[in-house]
């Protein structure tokens, strides 16, 4: 097989800790933080999973468990970068697509940064959708932030 694809889910709860970062695509928002293990970035989880499901190597979770310490606070856009260099010795990544949804905050105001940020990471093209809860669910509550991904990678 020459092309394979693979898609990535992640979600985090609101943090109830003021002091903590917003950080989705590597990028630093302006908002209440996520509440997770790492810096809770739902977007480079979300591309890692994707990444790590087309090659067949796991997900993030397996990689990075939340009960080893040494990722406690880590810094997601350096897990991606890990994970990917499991891929990138077989793989390379076409492109990737993501879908953040979140009714808050508008994500308009950073939406280039995090592609640049995510295709300069994986040297592809990185596509940033945003999308609303409408007010159905967690999300819609704005209980929290989720994003979903497609990756395509090709043989090296």
């Amino acid at each position: 097989m020459t092309i394979r694809v693979g898609q990535g889910f992640d979600i985090h709860p609101f943090s109830s800790d003021p002091g903590r970062p917003l950080v989705l695509g590597g990028v630093r928002v302006d908002g209440p933080g996520l509440e997770g293990h790492s810096d809770a970035d739902v977007v480079c989880h979300a591309v890692a999973d994707a990444l790590l499901g087309a090659a067949g190597l796991g997900d993030v979770g397996l990689l990075f468990p939340a009960t080893d310490e040494r990722w406690q606070g880590a810094d997601s856009m350096a897990l991606l970068a890990l994970a990917y260099e499991q891929v990138a010795a077989k793989w390379r990544a076409v492109n990737v697509d993501c879908t953040i949804i979140a009714e808050a905050p508008p994500l308009a105001a950073f939406r280039e940064q995090v592609e640049a940020r995510l295709s300069a990471a994986l040297g592809a093209p990185v596509s940033v959708k945003a999308k609303r809860g409408e007010g159905l669910g967690a999300l819609g509550r704005q209980e929290g932030i989720a994003c979903l991904a497609v990756a395509l990678i090709e043989r090296v």
